[in-house]
């Protein structure tokens, strides 16, 4: 006879290490590149904040704050191309290291100007300082970007890299909410910016030493002559691979038309009153609605098993986002309110909610498409193609501030001829904002259905790992 085979229970399965929500923090390198990540976001936060109000409180200038953006942008159109080709082609911890050091350099000479140049005194000079530091700023982060998000995909296994990226999305969202609340707390104590841009000198000086220490060292491909061939290489990458194009392009188009941000103080000030005017507390709300549902989100993809229709679930959460940002343009008093009785505030906090959905879906979207950038592309092609992808990104969210805040003033005061000096002017404002709010959400429900139908790889790409 043959022996009948044991009847006992076999031994529970272990879950894989990279199934646990939290396995990547084992990883000391990871720990190291994240804690640095989140510390130099936050004083980069806190750094600008501080800035857009010590250039407003010297020049009292509209102006003087749009050149900010501009000061940042320029440098990241000018030096995309060779930093994606320096990411692939010199040690990549290098290029952080130095790009780290530069970002303490400039915020070093801001502390500089700030604490010598008096408020009433010698505006121009500030500016000048200002602005030419922002440009070094500008070059730095350029450098920086690319280096660093093909430096993590070395840190992490593939299967723990979109964990990875999530909490990289994560930390990022969670400075946006700490960081300006932070550099609002230190002004209204001392009524000075120039200690905020100090705490970003010894946050750049930390940071050095927490990437020093992780042990892993980039590979360098064989050497190869610079040509402008190999400079524009990330740029063919993205438009030869049509997933990676169609993410980006959904991506960017969805920021650069269903991006209301901009025009948070409109809705502010004028259109959702908090307890009888919402003013900059209304707008602290309402602007830390979208990190607050990012972070939520991060803590939610966390515990669960990787996408497995990675593709479908990227189309479906812009669409949701189109549809929560048509939401919050029609979410105040005069328009729903005609239809649903309701108190003013109530009307404030949905459209909070709102804006909370707006950054939970839409940290899905960067999730899965940073992932897919990184998996998608070789080693070697690595950092020109996170170059271009944080070109169109970048500058999207640029040009969907200045899209916005025109059709802003052409679906109001323009389309309805009211001069700035009438009593209507802010209520012509109130009804642009709407108008171009609710426009840029239809505008992005149909980015959705193109991308879909041009590219339908997308909708078909499975599990995201």
């Amino acid at each position: 006879m043959h022996e009948t085979e044991s009847q006992e229970d076999p031994p529970p399965t272990v879950p894989p290490v990279a199934d646990h929500p939290y396995a990547v923090f084992r990883n000391a390198d990871y720990v190291r590149y994240l804690v640095a990540r989140l510390i130099s976001t936050l004083g980069m936060q806190m750094l600008v904040t501080a800035l857009d109000w010590e250039l407003y409180k010297r020049a009292q200038s509209g102006l003087a704050l749009g050149f900010v953006g501009l000061s940042l942008m320029v440098p990241m159109v000018l030096c995309t191309l060779p930093a994606g080709q320096l990411a692939d082609r010199r040690n990549r911890k290098s290029i952080i290291l130095g790009s780290t050091l530069l970002l303490a350099f400039a915020s070093l000479g801001l502390t500089l100007a700030s604490a010598f140049i008096a408020l009433d005194k010698n505006v121009t000079t500030f500016q000048l300082c200002a602005y030419t530091l922002l440009v070094v700023i500008g070059v730095a982060r350029t450098f920086l970007w690319p280096a660093s998000a093909a430096f993590v995909t070395a840190l992490v296994s593939r299967e723990e890299l979109p964990r990875a990226i999530t909490f990289n999305s994560g930390t990022f969202q969670l400075s946006s909410v700490v960081g300006p609340t932070a550099a609002g707390v230190i002004i209204w104590l001392t009524h000075g910016a120039w200690l905020i841009y100090a705490f970003n000198v010894v946050v750049g000086i930390v940071c050095f030493f927490l990437v020093a220490g992780i042990r892993h060292e980039h590979k360098l491909p064989p050497r190869e002559p610079v040509s402008f061939k190999s400079l524009i290489t990330g740029f063919g990458f993205v438009y030869h691979n049509k997933i990676i194009l169609g993410t980006i392009t959904l991506d960017m188009f969805a920021v650069l038309l269903g991006g209301s941000v901009t025009l948070l103080p409109i809705y502010a000030a004028d259109i959702l009153p908090l307890n009888g005017g919402a003013g900059g507390l209304g707008l602290g709300i309402l602007r830390a609605g979208i990190p607050v549902g990012a972070v939520i989100c991060m803590f939610i993809i966390a515990h669960r098993p990787p996408l497995q229709k990675a593709g479908r679930a990227m189309l479906v959460c812009v669409a949701i986002f189109g549809a929560a940002t048509i939401l919050f343009g029609l979410a105040n008093c005069q328009c729903l309110g005609r239809f649903i009785s309701a108190p003013d505030t109530v009307w404030f906090w949905v459209a909070f909610g709102l804006m909370a959905v707006c950054g939970a879906v839409d940290n899905v979207s960067v999730i899965v498409r940073q992932t897919l950038v990184q998996i998608l592309t070789p080693d070697e092609k690595r950092g020109r193609v996170s170059a271009v992808n944080s070109l169109f990104i970048g500058t999207s969210n640029e040009l969907g501030g200045t899209e916005s805040g025109f059709t802003a003033q052409w679906f109001g005061p323009v389309m309805q001829r009211v001069s700035e000096d009438s009593p209507a002017y802010a209520h012509a404002m109130a009804s642009g904002a709407i108008w171009s709010t609710v426009v840029g959400g239809f505008g992005t429900l149909v980015v959705v259905l193109a991308v879909a139908l041009i590219w339908p790889e997308i909708r078909r790409y499975g599990k995201l790992a």
